[in-house]
């Protein structure tokens, strides 16, 4: 192995040599943990300390790195505590998460370090995020993030890689090409002979590296970095290295030919820089052990000191109250002036308000820019915010929430519009379990709001036309919400803009051009999670939401001597399960429609509800009106029959007859 030091002077190197050697002794003490039955579990980055070193030791401290759950050389070298890091492993009160969540599994703003989460690939689109946010605000930066050879297959790696092209943002991903996915060798994971080779599909440049010579990773990283700085562009890095130990150390590596690991441990890193260091008089060899030595007590005082500290208290409203990051609506005067708008203009009337009062807005989306949206909702706007902050996107639905969800760790806020609410599903993942969990796990805010045009009434069959808010109704860390009039199709849209946690917010195709309201000239905020009362009734309570608001009125007007309370719920988690409860104590019968799937949606939730607080009220059994469990289909006289409207005055007619 031949070492570069370049300018390198020797306090330097020395220093460098301490920062490999560090990581590798807490290794080995945690290996010696794990036979002790101590820990239940490890990652080992053994045999891989020179790209974790010698990339964070390139990157400048204010600049963010995206690590993986081997690469405890990152944490270490941004000078993060051990006992911290020893009981976030042992899932302590006092680690990064509060023993919510395991290993590397977290981040912190301070280090400026984003930690993964176990789908792997999902974290590159956060770096473009974060790159992104520092392009706009004019930062000179570079944005370091990890990745492993196996992870380069997943559409993750394609759509962050690719977003990050089009967008000349300033990242380095950095592939850690270690031989094996768990057990699955390279040959079984992608046929070409270089993976760096994949930068010139996406027009960039890549680079392969010795990923356990320290010092060609370190100069590398610093190049790359510095000329980013000036001339920003993402690169792919790959780092040959190998993974001496298995996947965990509970999976063993009896599937690596023995000869493969005798190879690569003559390419140890820590010991060939160590005897380079002595070749070169840098390093005297009986200085090793008293660095080791030095070394030894001190992870063994830290580690006893994270084995003291306290296991975490079980605390039911504490984990509830910790999925979202408190918040409180803005103070404003009551609105003074209406005029009357579309459900459309509402919307529209409320991004550009949100966008001129926060100048760290962000709007992405398929089409939105010039061309305005599929729906014109975002018309205009470039021309007023310029293309930096109304972003068109590729078709790549994950990365750009990923990326929104990175310009949320950077200081910025985000709102992408899905163009259809049907294809939020392949973005999927990075909803559920990235923005979801994130302030649960380490009390990071992601303020993004993500648009849901939704719903069906338009013959747009069965992928333009589906109700999908339970899909998300049913994961803690989202708030939801889906409007039925103008007023609040704004006010609940601000809100949701104003709120640093991740909302989902649903608005229906149909409503858009179909109906009018008074809505407040001025900044209008409706909160989150409380109910309306659109008629007074006393006979029965009709629960809904979006479009079933409509067709509810709509059965009122014709039967006006029923007397039918009508609860339009506006926010589906949280939801106001107090105004529901008071309506149907009045009432005694208590219909819940919505024009999702009878079958799992969410009318379900509420009628569980009722059923176990409200029973003693009840005077009938608590019903439900919603759509056929079918795919949506195009035909306008099956799509009629399909919605639940077909059946609410048959089920009406059943709850006022019991």
């Amino acid at each position: 192995m031949i070492f570069d030091k370049k300018n390198l002077d020797t306090n330097t190197l020395l220093a460098f040599y301490k920062a490999l050697l560090w990581p590798r002794t807490i290794e080995e003490k945690m290996l010696i943990l794990l036979r002790q039955g101590r820990i239940g579990k490890w990652f080992s980055g053994i045999g891989q300390e020179a790209i974790a070193v010698g990339a964070t030791l390139a990157m400048q401290k204010d600049e963010y790195i995206l690590p993986m759950h081997r690469n405890l050389g990152v944490f270490t070298t941004r000078g993060m505590s051990l006992t911290k890091l020893m009981a976030q492993w042992q899932g302590k009160e006092t680690g990064f998460t509060k023993g919510r969540d395991r290993s590397f599994h977290f981040g912190s703003q301070e280090h400026k370090i984003i930690g993964m989460i176990s789908h792997l690939g999902p974290q590159m689109a956060l770096a473009d995020g974060i790159a992104l946010a520092d392009l706009l605000s004019k930062r000179k930066k570079a944005t370091l993030v990890f990745t492993g050879e196996g992870a380069t297959s997943q559409g993750d790696f394609h759509e962050a890689v690719n977003i990050a092209a089009v967008w000349n943002l300033p990242v380095i991903f950095l592939i850690e090409n270690n031989g094996y996915a768990l057990s699955t060798p390279t040959n079984e994971q992608y046929k070409t002979t270089s993976l760096a080779g994949k930068a010139a599909g996406y027009g960039i440049e890549g680079r392969v590296v010795d990923g356990n010579n320290v010092l060609d990773v370190y100069h590398t990283v610093k190049e790359l970095a510095e000329s980013m700085r000036r001339d920003p562009r993402p690169v792919i890095l790959e780092c040959i290295t190998f993974r001496m130990r298995g996947h965990e150390e509970a999976s063993g590596v009896k599937y690596v030919p023995p000869q493969l690991i005798a190879d690569w441990a003559a390419k140890d890193p820590v010991k060939n820089f160590e005897d380079y260091l002595i070749r070169e008089g840098i390093l005297r060899e009986d200085w090793v052990p008293y660095l080791k030595n030095e070394f030894g007590p001190a992870i063994e005082q830290q580690v006893e000191a994270a084995f003291k500290e306290l296991e975490p208290t079980p605390d039911a409203e504490r984990e509830a109250a910790d999925m979202y990051k408190p918040f409180a609506l803005p103070a404003v005067k009551p609105p003074s002036h209406y005029a009357n708008k579309r459900f459309i203009d509402a919307i529209s009337d409320a991004l550009r308000m949100s966008m001129y009062k926060y100048p760290n807005l962000v709007l992405m989306g398929q089409d939105i820019a010039e061309y305005g949206g599929a729906f014109k909702i975002t018309e205009g706007f470039v021309e007023v915010f310029g293309r930096g902050r109304v972003r068109n996107t590729p078709l790549c639905e994950s990365a750009v929430v990923g990326a929104a969800m990175g310009l949320s760790l950077n200081g910025y806020k985000a709102v992408m519009e899905m163009q259809f609410a049907d294809f939020v599903s392949t973005g999927f993942n990075q909803i559920v379990n990235n923005l979801a969990k994130t302030y649960y796990r380490w009390e990071q805010n992601v303020d993004v709001v993500i648009r849901m045009p939704t719903g069906a009434g338009t013959g747009a069959g069965p992928f333009h036309s589906q109700s999908n808010e339970a899909w998300f109704t049913k994961t803690p860390g989202l708030k939801v919400v889906y409007p039925a009039f103008p007023a609040d199709a704004k006010g609940l849209l601000m809100a949701a803009i104003a709120d640093p946690n991740p909302v989902m917010y649903f608005e229906h195709k149909y409503l858009y051009r179909s109906i009018t309201g008074d809505v407040p000239d001025d900044d209008y905020y409706i909160e989150i999670g409380k109910a309306n009362i659109v008629k007074q009734g006393s006979r029965a309570t009709i629960i809904t939401y979006g479009l079933g608001v409509h067709w509810a009125l709509e059965y009122t007007d014709k039967h006006p001597d029923l007397s039918i309370e009508l609860v339009d719920l506006r926010s589906l988690q949280p939801w106001d399960k107090e105004t529901v409860e008071a309506s149907v104590r009045k009432t005694g019968r208590a219909l819940i429609l919505h024009e999702d799937t009878l079958t799992s949606g969410f009318g379900a939730e509420i009628a569980a509800h009722i059923a176990e607080h409200c029973f003693s009220s009840l005077d009938a059994p608590v019903m439900r009106c919603a759509s056929l469990d079918t795919a949506i289909p195009m035909s306008r006289a099956l799509e009629d029959d399909f919605l639940a409207k077909a059946r609410l005055e048959e089920a009406m007619g059943r709850l006022l007859g019991y």
